[in-house]
């Protein structure tokens, strides 16, 4: 492996996967001969790429900038590659980025349907609540929830997903169902990633009702927002898709379903400036299809509360949702 493209290869594999022995074995090659050749690009070039320690590799700040002008190189070999084969088929290593709870309930579902598409691509799933940095972690495309900071990096649009207030039959029983938002004031509501002000703000009618909410609890994980839900610890402000299942079960029911909460939108963000590989354009585009909502998804967000106890006015309000509430409490 003495060509300058193979050592280009294994320079982009250790800054990904921070380890020349992981790069190498990879690539079929021993730690020794990784880290050998690793000096001797650096040497060719005449810059430090790594920062080296006993324990751990790190890109340095001129090895990140290389790693991007590299990496357009590389991914046009790899399109050159794809279109002179004439197969349309995919290859190498595709490293998507993204949050738990999107990985776990969107992507993990979905990823057979990609991979009997595409058998030959390698996928590496990078999972975390943070927002990964795409450069020095070599990620090729992240799907990314929420308002999008400013940055180098190219955004495609994937979707609107809606953002719900969820809480426990438990935790309704011994509260009382909000039936206005005012209501609310007089809640613990959890707060996750999917909002995290103390303000809630509600939309009916084109009228926006804002409210100063309290909470004993914040996490930074969907998932965690949504089993704090369950537990019956609040009302958890959330996104759809962290609660969808919780709700088709009845495990968490909508709170204020009339009202609208607003949405968030799902991007695909690609490294700005960097030809964007086959595979990571072939997947966005597969996640946009299995992403669009079904008709009439929203239908069953509205279902109803039954046995949620309250001793608040106004019970006729509720009764589509809790009719249950107004039998106990000697309504229609």
């Amino acid at each position: 492996m003495n060509d300058r493209l193979s050592r280009l290869r294994l320079f982009a594999r250790a800054a990904r996967t921070s380890s020349f022995s992981s790069a190498g074995r990879e690539l079929g090659l021993s730690q020794p001969t990784a880290s050998r050749l690793i000096a001797a690009l650096e040497e060719e070039i005449g810059a430090t790429l790594f920062s080296r320690t006993t324990r751990a590799v790190a890109l340095t700040g001129v090895g990140a900038t290389y790693l991007v002008r590299i990496g357009s190189i590389l991914a046009a070999l790899d399109e050159a590659d794809r279109e002179a084969r004439g197969t349309g088929e995919l290859r190498g290593t595709l490293r998507v980025g993204t949050s738990s709870s999107f990985v776990l309930r969107e992507i993990i579902p979905r990823l057979s349907g990609f991979l009997r598409q595409h058998t030959a691509p390698k996928i590496e799933l990078v999972t975390n609540d943070r927002h990964q940095d795409l450069v020095t972690e070599g990620i090729d495309v992240a799907f990314r929830l929420g308002a999008l900071p400013d940055s180098s990096a190219m955004a495609r649009k994937i979707m609107h997903l809606p953002k719900v207030l969820v809480a426990s039959l438990d935790y309704l029983r011994e509260r009382g169902a909000p039936i206005t938002p005012s209501d609310l004031t007089h809640h613990s509501v959890i707060m996750g990633p999917a909002h995290s002000s103390s303000t809630v703000c509600l939309r009916k009618d084109g009228r926006v009702t804002s409210v100063r909410v309290a909470s004993q609890l914040a996490i930074t994980i969907s998932e965690g927002a949504t089993a704090s839900a369950i537990a019956g610890l609040g009302i958890a402000a959330s996104s759809e898709i962290s609660v969808r299942a919780e709700l088709a079960t009845g495990r968490l029911v909508r709170v204020l379903p009339e009202w609208d909460f607003g949405s968030m939108e799902v991007n695909a963000l690609f490294i700005g400036g960097k030809t964007t590989k086959p595979a990571a354009r072939a997947f966005a585009d597969f996640l946009a299809r299995e992403l669009r909502p079904p008709r009439g998804s929203s239908q069953g967000l509205q279902k109803a509360c039954p046995g949620v106890q309250t001793n608040r006015p106004g019970c006729s309000n509720v009764c589509m949702q809790m009719a249950s509430v107004c039998r106990d409490f000697g309504g229609p």
